[in-house]
């Protein structure tokens, strides 16, 4: 074989192997004499025949054309036990119609009209809802997760689900998933990566992000400037991503009234035939601020409740 020939051969290898060869000759013919070394200077605009690995955008464009890593992206799966959401009654995706299911389509579409700009008032983090009560078994947790599953089966909405009560947490557990690190460790150490502690769930669009490792200043960490920093992040990053808080009551814990200052929409849950009026009144109180607060009455049993569980937004 000449010298020629090998070159050619040469080049051909390297173009099967991926290497961006510019000049592809049509045969041995139609290459013009080169110099006897098998390493001969290819023509201008054809690579060199010595071995090198592909071509490949410099590091400095590769950091300029890269898209930000969507939060979840390396998550960990987890699989929510769905026969055990629907035997307690919470809504699972292509669930039958039900009067729960319409109460909270009736539910999310005023956060959804904030959330998407189409509602008059214009507020910061519209995304970013958190779900409290007056006082501890009002239903938050229940109406949190089915708010979640709800928006999930919108189009155009991603949802993460925040696991925000670091005194009585119980969202992990009626979910079926395993305690694991989460919005608190994020807090004490900045460098962990969001996407490696939200878990990816079998239920399409919905993500949940636990409370994390238990810590005695659970308070300080959430009224916090990094916890503001963090929110600001999760609500600006991705807009098309709704996130719901489940957020501690109000009157028994500090949190609640810390994560407030950060949220765009409150969601206040009270229990029809339990929660005290005046207990009600003094919530309320605690949020006359916020510029944006719904009430959610629960477990209403009236004219329209053909199931234990009612919710009428007023």
């Amino acid at each position: 074989m000449s010298t020629i020939e090998q070159a050619v051969k040469r080049l051909e290898e390297l173009r099967t192997a991926g290497v961006d060869v510019l000049w592809k000759p049509e045969s041995a013919a139609e290459v013009a004499p080169a110099a006897p070394s098998p390493f001969a200077t290819a023509p201008a605009g054809a690579v060199s025949a010595q071995p090198q690995a592909a071509p490949t955008q410099s590091t400095e464009t590769a950091k300029r054309t890269a898209k930000p890593q969507d939060m979840g992206t390396r998550s960990k799966q987890v699989e929510i036990d769905l026969n055990k959401l629907a035997a307690l009654g919470y809504i699972v995706p292509h669930a039958t119609r039900s009067l729960l299911v319409d109460e909270f389509r009736v539910v999310k579409r005023p956060l959804l009209a904030n959330v998407t700009g189409a509602a008059s008032a214009k507020i910061d983090r519209p995304n970013l809802i958190m779900v409290t009560s007056s006082l501890p078994g009002e239903g938050k947790t229940f109406v949190a997760a089915n708010l979640a599953m709800s928006i999930a089966a919108e189009l155009n909405h991603t949802v993460l689900l925040v696991d925000a009560d670091p005194s009585r947490s119980s969202l992990l557990e009626r979910l079926g998933i395993a305690p694991a690190q989460g919005l608190i460790d994020k807090l004490l150490n900045p460098e962990l990566d969001l996407s490696d502690l939200i878990l990816a769930t079998n239920v399409p669009k919905l993500a949940v992000l636990p409370v994390g490792t238990p810590n005695a200043q659970a308070t300080e960490l959430f009224a916090s400037a990094t916890m503001d920093l963090l929110l600001e992040e999760m609500a600006h990053r991705y807009r098309d991503r709704v996130i719901i808080l489940d957020a501690p009551p109000l009157l028994p814990s500090a949190e609640a009234r810390a994560l407030s200052l950060h949220a765009g929409q409150i969601l206040f849950v009270v229990q029809a035939g339990r929660t005290h009026q005046g207990t009600v009144q003094q919530s309320l109180g605690m949020l006359q601020d916020h510029p944006m607060v719904f009430t959610l009455l629960n477990q209403s049993r009236g004219p329209k409740a053909g199931s234990p569980y009612g919710y009428y937004a007023y």
